[in-house]
């Protein structure tokens, strides 16, 4: 969506949550756009931003837009607001290499959270550091699978 010709998945950007997790969090599901910048910090990564996003019909998409209408139900489930799990994920999550590039995964014991760490600027044509939340993923399914087949 295109607001006063930007992008809200990243427009506009806001400053004042360095640090503050919980609350971009909260900011952004209450606007609905933007970007939370250095709103989560994790020591082995520095900070990371957090991003209104989008998602489409078919849940193709990212940031906590994407993670809230693929996830939210399933997070609730855990007993958890998303303005709490996703900082508790960053912050305890085990540091995993991702197998796709430009990407840090943080996994606990039945969700992970992806991390970003460039983006294309299709303004200046070019690629840009940037870590924000992608997106997350529940891994309750893959548990379930692995043990039907007695692993």
């Amino acid at each position: 969506m295109k607001e006063n010709n930007k992008d809200t998945a990243w427009f506009p950007k806001y400053k004042q949550f360095k640090g503050k997790p919980k609350e971009a969090i909260k900011h952004l599901i209450k606007v609905k756009k933007g970007d939370c910048l250095e709103a989560l910090y994790r020591k082995d990564i520095g900070y990371i931003d957090i991003v209104w996003g989008e998602n489409d019909k078919n849940n193709k998409g990212f940031g906590l837009k994407h993670i809230i209408e693929k996830y939210g139900k399933e997070i609730e489930q855990l007993g958890f607001k998303v303005e709490d799990f996703i900082p508790i994920i960053v912050q305890f999550g085990e540091l995993k290499t991702s197998k796709k590039p430009s990407r840090i995964e943080l996994v606990g014991e039945m969700f992970k959270v992806v991390v970003k760490t460039e983006f294309y600027n299709e303004k200046e044509n070019k690629r840009q550091d940037k870590k924000f939340i992608l997106t997350a993923f529940d891994l309750r399914p893959l548990f379930k699978k692995n043990k039907s087949k007695g692993n």
